[in-house]
């Protein structure tokens, strides 16, 4: 039990260093949480800590950190597992765009668009999507994010949103509003893992390979 909570206690301070130093680096708290793949709190939370020391810091949010370097560092176990996610976007339908959110969504989106056209023969597109959360304060204007240009459009196809850890489903929820806002239809979100147990948000069915559940 010591041994457990010793490690509990070694991936805290190292998480609390990790966000302070994204944070010198201009990251903000969206783009932390999104690195760390802990929630905007949580993210908050390890910001705020003081130097790392031997001292207990206070008890942070409820989370679960998640660390999936071993996926994402292969770039053929990537291959693999979007090939997993891949064939549960097509239980939705026909895809005509394979939407990724910024950063870590993008690739499996990108590598599932070339899955799903080779297996259907369909011309499937890659949409990227850079959500409101990793946008400074300073240049925020209103709580929307963006699709972005320089990839394919979303007007008049049928989507799915990709990700790879899900939280809350706050940023599922804002790019499945901004991608009806632009003319498209949102079929499903896929994601890597649901933190949250989210089976549906706004009325779209959200599928995950993984799902965390906290017992107790």
């Amino acid at each position: 039990m010591n041994n457990n909570n010793n490690g509990v206690k070694k991936m805290e301070k190292k998480l609390i260093k990790k966000a302070q130093e994204l944070r010198k680096h201009g990251f903000t708290t969206g783009e932390i949480a999104d690195e760390l793949n802990v929630s905007m709190d949580t993210a908050r939370w390890l910001t705020l800590q003081k130097e790392v020391t031997n001292e207990k810091p206070k008890a942070p949010v409820q989370d679960f950190a998640i660390n999936w370097k071993s996926l994402s560092g292969n770039s053929k176990r990537l291959k693999y597992v979007s090939r997993a996610l891949s064939d549960m976007a097509m239980s939705h339908g026909e895809v005509d765009v394979v939407l990724g959110i910024a950063v870590s969504g993008v690739p499996f989106a990108t590598m599932m668009a070339d899955f799903l056209e080779d297996i259907t023969g369909l011309e499937t597109s890659l949409a990227v999507y850079h959500p409101n959360k990793h946008r400074k304060p300073e240049d925020i204007g209103n709580n929307e994010g963006t699709i972005s240009t320089n990839f394919g459009s979303v007007e008049g196809k049928r989507v799915v949103i990709v990700d790879d850890v899900t939280t809350s489903g706050k940023t599922i929820k804002e790019v499945i509003n901004a991608v009806k806002d632009h003319g498209g239809e949102p079929l499903a979100a896929i994601v890597l893992i649901d933190k949250a147990g989210l089976s549906e948000i706004e009325g779209v069915t959200v599928d995950s390979l993984i799902q965390v559940s906290r017992l107790g």
